[in-house]
């Protein structure tokens, strides 16, 4: 068993390192395609919202608790709250919904 986890771990660090590596050899110029760079723009706050949404939704006891402070945190951010404000009202929320329900 353990000599599979190294096989698995070897071909793992192999697909990070071609995929971080492959970019910088392939591609010498400048990208001047403004779809490829909008793109690669958006590409790490997709990813953070990839990894963030499911665990906003799972880290109560309720999917419909979680649900609540997702709006919550979408509404006060979107009307410019600060991070602190739209934090606890969301952390309201889920206290709420989890005490009444």
């Amino acid at each position: 068993m353990t000599g599979n986890a190294y096989i698995y771990i070897a071909i793992m660090a192999g697909v990070s390192y071609l995929i971080r590596v492959l970019p910088l050899t392939l591609i010498r110029k400048e990208i001047t395609n403004r779809f490829v760079r909008s793109f690669l723009y958006y590409v790490p706050y997709v990813t953070l919202a990839v990894m963030t949404f499911p665990a906003i939704l799972n880290a109560t006891n309720s999917v419909w608790s979680g649900l609540l402070a997702l709006i919550v945190g979408i509404a006060l951010a979107w009307w410019g709250k600060s991070l602190l404000t739209v934090a606890v009202f969301c952390c309201l929320s889920v206290f709420l919904a989890e005490f009444l329900v």
